[in-house]
């Protein structure tokens, strides 16, 4: 059963009890492996995907050959709808960062809930919308600043992304790896490694392991959004 999943979804959360059970019943479950290739771009799609657990990059290959991670998702996100709509080629790949329950919906099925319930075509647009305002934010940011505050600017999408807040902190528990920062960045490792060393030493993070609280969350915003 992923009806508790159905319902942490924006574009599945007004539905009633029947109505995700029905979505529920149409759904597929995979499982992929850290690092297992879920999508590659120009490949044909027909399927949107739904993370149940663990979360996934989404990439592109620079002209230069390099990886630039375009976004990170985690539970309840989804990916995929671009294919759904407009029938053409994937426009980017999607990696797993660790082993994932991804749920899988067709996408005649899919198009047959939007034609049943409206709503969910109202807050898909909501939500793509926000996904597009935070990509125009992504550019802006990566076209103007220097390579400190472009790592210190991933590090708020991260927490906007995948942060939990406690009594003013926010707590990312699993940050992704120096080289994917990097790569979301367009820096390199060893900058990341020394900018994160800054941040601890000027009482803005504190870090153990891959889990990072940012203190003092407000102050950061303002230092650095």
């Amino acid at each position: 059963m992923s009806v508790d999943v159905l319902r942490n979804i924006p574009m599945f959360s007004e539905l009633d009890e029947e109505a995700l059970l029905e979505i529920d019943n149409l759904l597929q479950k995979k499982t992929y492996a850290r690092n297992n290739m879920i999508l590659m771009e120009e490949e044909e799609g027909d399927t949107l995907f739904i993370i149940k657990t663990g979360s996934v990059k989404i990439t592109r290959i620079s002209d230069e050959g390099r990886e630039v991670i375009l976004s990170i998702l985690s539970e309840s996100d989804f990916f995929g709808e671009m294919a759904i709509f407009d029938g053409e080629s994937r426009s980017a790949n999607v990696v797993a960062l660790e082993d994932s329950d991804i749920l899988l919906l067709k996408r005649g099925d899919f198009l047959n809930l939007l034609e049943k319930h409206p709503r969910i075509a109202i807050t898909l647009l909501e939500e793509l919308a926000t996904r597009l305002r935070k990509s125009d934010k992504q550019i802006e940011g990566l076209s103007l600043s220097d390579a400190e505050s472009r790592i210190a600017m991933t590090i708020i999408r991260l927490a906007e992304e995948l942060g939990t807040i406690k009594q003013g902190q926010v707590i990312i528990d699993k940050l992704p790896f120096q080289h994917d920062i990097a790569n979301m960045s367009g820096t390199s490792r060893e900058t990341v490694s020394r900018m994160l060393k800054k941040l601890e030493d000027e009482g803005f993070v504190m870090k153990t392991g891959r889990k990072i609280s940012i203190l003092k969350y407000d102050k950061f915003i303002d230092r650095f959004g």
